[in-house]
């Protein structure tokens, strides 16, 4: 159950909802992840959101990262009762998602190379991964995690950070590891061709996530939602409680403290992807977004910003343009003619993707 404060809070007020998860000590790679997604803060809200009557806050983690959810409703014990079914939710997913928990479905089929009787939540985020894979041109592959090995082994695993990046050779052997074509998936089970192979799903799976909980408070009457689960995946469902549009900041990446640009939205989901998220060194030109064809960070692009219809689509989009050659961006995004990309250039410049 989760911890609750303000129990006995007045019209006006915001109640914080705060749940577990995940539990124990974070690993060294999760805390650069939530700090990492902390000091980039893509995504921030606008500083005069109106105060409302009825808002609930649910702060705490979700698959490693810093997450929020504020919520609208009438009737605040509904509202609290669906925060509770929405941290069980999270709970659940992280079973099956989260490479933090050495007893998730992903962390199993990583470490044993096959996966027996998976859920239909990985299937189904697997058949979404696939579907990404054939619209990059391959740039979107969720067997990269040999590559974040190598680099993490060779930046944290030193007493002195370096300032190159891993040896061609190691680089190489994790490249010959890296392969969607090598994932056997079908609904009995998972198998990894070779030993050593990995899946992350950090670039799709937040984004999933942030979709089932706004569909829980949705369900349970929540009319007017902000779901966060990332610090960089952002749902909105319905207006503001004063019934303007959400105001939503764009960080800059050069400067991520300071609003880049203001983005008015209602019904509808944003998701940023930029490589000082999390950076391997203090410069940002070894990051976690990486290029599969050569095996180092992608550098065509600081930051993509997608808004589409679903947050998973935002998600996922927005890292596979961001790791994508700018030549390939047309037959991802006609794929999805609803949505809108923005991308950073290094020199800062801000265009917008067709």
């Amino acid at each position: 159950m989760p911890r609750r404060s303000g129990q006995n809070q007045q019209p006006g007020e915001t109640a914080k909802i705060e749940a577990f998860s995940p539990r124990g000590v974070p690993s060294r790679r999760r805390v650069i992840t939530i700090l990492g997604a902390v000091a980039g803060l893509p995504l921030l809200l606008s500083a005069d959101e109106p105060e409302n009557p009825m808002r609930l806050l649910r702060q705490g983690t979700a698959l490693g990262s810093p997450s929020y959810v504020i919520v609208n409703h009438p009737d605040h014990r509904a509202a609290e009762q669906a925060i509770a079914q929405c941290v069980a939710e999270i709970e659940r997913l992280e079973r099956l998602f989260s490479l933090y928990r050495g007893d998730s479905e992903i962390a199993r089929l990583n470490r044993d190379g096959r996966l027996k009787a998976p859920s239909c939540d990985l299937l189904a985020l697997l058949s979404e991964c696939q579907r990404f894979y054939q619209l990059s041109g391959g740039a979107f592959d969720v067997t990269v995690q040999p590559l974040w090995e190598v680099y993490a082994a060779h930046f944290f695993g030193s007493r002195l950070p370096p300032t190159n990046g891993p040896e061609p050779s190691a680089i190489e052997q994790a490249l010959g590891l890296i392969g969607w074509q090598e994932v056997d998936v079908t609904p009995r089970c998972i198998t990894l061709a070779r030993q050593g192979m990995g899946l992350t799903l950090n670039g799709i799976a937040q984004g999933y996530l942030t979709d089932r909980i706004a569909d829980i408070l949705r369900t349970n009457g929540c009319d007017r939602i902000l779901a966060d689960m990332g610090r960089s995946e952002i749902r909105l469902v319905g207006h503001r409680p004063d019934g303007e549009t959400w105001h939503i900041g764009l960080a800059d990446p050069l400067a991520p403290g300071r609003i880049a640009i203001t983005l008015n939205l209602a019904d509808r989901c944003i998701s940023t992807s930029g490589g000082y998220g999390t950076k391997f060194e203090a410069t940002g030109r070894y990051h976690h977004l990486f290029d599969t064809r050569t095996g180092t960070s992608a550098g065509h692009y600081i930051a993509v910003s997608v808004i589409a219809a679903s947050t998973m689509v935002a998600d996922a989009l927005s890292t596979s343009l961001y790791v994508t050659p700018p030549e390939r961006s047309d037959r991802l995004l006609s794929a999805f003619p609803e949505t809108l990309a923005l991308a950073t250039r290094p020199d800062g410049s801000l265009h917008l993707l067709s």
